[in-house]
């Protein structure tokens, strides 16, 4: 792919994967069943279909929210994206986790045909991942919550005073976790699993 101008490989990397993120949140709330199916329409993305949520209000939050994570998956500071489900509690019941690394130290060209080929293949197997969610409550409701591994600092960019932290309750019990889908390449890694409650912890 030609380099933008003034454009580092991880640059080129996180605008690829940010887009990719958008399209696979997305995905993870259709697959969930929290809206009606007529919220979202069939689209195609790097030839694979798609759902593309129809609802304005529930587009913007999704494309805002990862595109805010733009600069920052470009210096390596996010670690995880993760789609939290919760109860009527604010009690976290599913977690579907995105876990990356941006290889800071990559100088080459990245080969982006390549790069769309290895995402594309997470979308597929996440639209068949539907068996592997527990099911949820009619009263559920769901945020998308980053990981960073150093907090950016406030004041410094608009972005950075988009995210607050998260008064989301944690598992006491280190969670069950079902991988999905991993990639481990020059220059990315990326990891999809899901997370649910321990057997104990559930019954609590």
């Amino acid at each position: 792919m030609e380099r933008r101008q003034n454009q580092t490989p991880q640059g080129q990397i996180a605008r690829v994967l940010v887009e990719f993120l958008e399209v696979a949140i997305t995905a993870v709330v259709f697959l969930n069943g929290v809206y009606p199916s007529g919220a979202f329409e069939r689209r195609r993305y790097r030839n694979v279909v798609i759902q593309r949520a129809r609802h304005p209000q529930l587009r913007y939050y999704i494309h805002a929210t990862v595109t805010g994570l733009l600069p920052f998956v470009q210096k390596g500071m996010v670690e995880r994206v993760a789609v939290v489900f919760f109860n009527a509690d604010n009690v976290p019941l599913e977690k579907f986790v995105f876990k990356l690394a941006v290889n800071q130290a990559y100088g080459s060209e990245v080969e982006e045909v390549d790069l769309e080929i290895s995402l594309r293949s997470f979308l597929i197997k996440l639209s068949n991942s539907e068996s592997l969610s527990k099911g949820l409550p009619p009263d559920c409701r769901w945020e998308i919550t980053a990981y960073f591994r150093s907090l950016p600092e406030t004041g410094t960019s608009k972005e950075a005073e988009l995210w607050i932290p998260t008064d989301t309750k944690q598992w006491q019990q280190p969670p069950l976790i079902t991988p999905i889908k991993s990639m481990s390449s020059e220059p990315l890694c990326l990891q999809l699993y899901l997370e649910h409650p321990s057997l104990s912890e559930s019954l609590l």
